[in-house]
């Protein structure tokens, strides 16, 4: 058993990413109240997911791929994930692939663990080099001819028409037109021996934290801005307009349901060692208050 109610601190980890800082201002700047002290790591999503690997963390934003990995020590909170229509990631290039022979490319990844890289997987299940590389380098790796391909996240999709890439495939359009789901990309889980009380706890403290950035998007701007500096201040806005929103307050049945699907067709290509039999829902904090 994790000896948490003894150190009385939580480390916490969230990506810089504009959508993450808006979630977790309040509850990061005292605005919203935990029993617990916060040890906080901002790190790229494809980080967080290594240390939630290495159970080196107790509370993280992951990529949903990653769940299927923990969930025997880690549980999924309702709210703070990134889901939704028209976000998934982008399979760019700098001229047409042949979709239906990519075991002759090599694609670049943001990370081997990312949901980005399952759905590569769920969608070309031909391909056979994927290029591990922080999610902000691919788009120029594509464009220089290092790779034939990338999935790009983030804000890129915003950007890349600027070099010259175009979009072979939606990722995020294929997965919603197959499946009739949202795409789930990424989630915050907890360590199961934080205890269910705790975990909801914190789950509703993410809910009040969410509410308030909604509720006063002045008082988070400056955080938002401060670690995604190289992005403008209109590439920051649609960010959040796009991978905030109702699923981020409450996955709800149709959310947990896409993500259950994830898990159950990456179990069927091998992808991790999640049992499609268990129930995610008892996997959860709990029903929305």
């Amino acid at each position: 058993m994790d000896n948490i109610r003894d150190r009385k601190k939580i480390s916490l980890g969230l990506s810089p990413c504009p959508n993450d800082t808006f979630v977790f201002y309040a509850l990061l700047h005292n605005k919203v109240s935990l029993p617990y002290k916060l040890s906080t790591l901002i790190a790229d999503v494809e980080e967080l997911n290594q240390r939630v690997l290495a159970r080196s963390i107790d509370v993280s934003k992951v990529s949903f791929h990653v769940l299927g990995h923990v969930l025997n020590e880690y549980m999924l909170l309702r709210s703070g994930g990134a889901m939704g229509s028209g976000c998934g990631p982008l399979l760019l290039a700098k001229a047409p692939l042949d979709t239906h022979n990519f075991k002759k490319y090599r694609i670049a990844i943001p990370g081997r663990y990312t949901t980005a890289a399952l759905l590569l997987k769920l969608f070309a299940p031909g391909v056979k080099e994927m290029v591990p590389m922080n999610f902000a380098l691919i788009a120029q790796a594509v464009a220089r001819g290092e790779v034939d391909g990338g999935i790009v996240i983030h804000e890129t999709r915003f950007t890349y028409h600027d070099l010259g890439l175009i979009c072979i495939q939606d990722l995020g359009t294929w997965w919603e037109k197959k499946t009739g789901f949202p795409i789930p990309l990424g989630g915050i889980i907890a360590r199961r021996s934080l205890g269910i009380e705790l975990l909801q706890t914190i789950d509703a403290a993410l809910r009040m934290s969410i509410k308030f950035a909604f509720e006063n998007p002045e008082a988070v701007w400056g955080f938002v801005m401060k670690h995604a500096q190289e992005m403008s201040q209109e590439v920051m806005k649609r960010h959040i307009d796009l991978y905030v929103n109702r699923y981020t307050l409450d996955l709800g049945e149709k959310g947990i349901k896409a993500v259950k699907f994830l898990l159950e067709q990456g179990h069927k290509k091998g992808a991790f060692p999640f049992d499609p039999d268990i129930d995610l829902q008892k996997l959860l904090t709990g029903p929305c208050p």
